[in-house]
């Protein structure tokens, strides 16, 4: 369930701080009892980021293969990014 402060909760930024940390999701904050931004551990920003960056390539993959991409076997695709980064 999604934690909710007002505003005026920011002030007491070691409290918020903890709290981000602890809960590990974002927090939002209210503004006259309206939604206003949203604040979050770096911790928590990171892995939200990395898996949107995740989602992201996953569906630039089903869009290839929907539009006549062939597919590449995993061990051939792992054996060819070693030749090209390893030598």
């Amino acid at each position: 369930m999604p934690h909710i402060i007002p505003m005026k909760d920011l002030r007491n930024t070691s409290e918020l701080s903890r709290l981000c940390h602890a809960r590990k999701e974002p927090i939002f904050v209210t503004k006259q009892g309206y939604g206003d931004l949203v604040v979050m551990s770096m911790e928590t920003y990171n892995q939200l980021v990395g898996i949107a960056e995740v989602d992201s390539a996953i569906t630039y993959s089903e869009a290839e293969l929907a539009a006549g991409a062939k597919p590449v076997e995993a061990r051939a695709a792992l054996s060819e990014l070693r030749r090209k980064h390893f030598g």
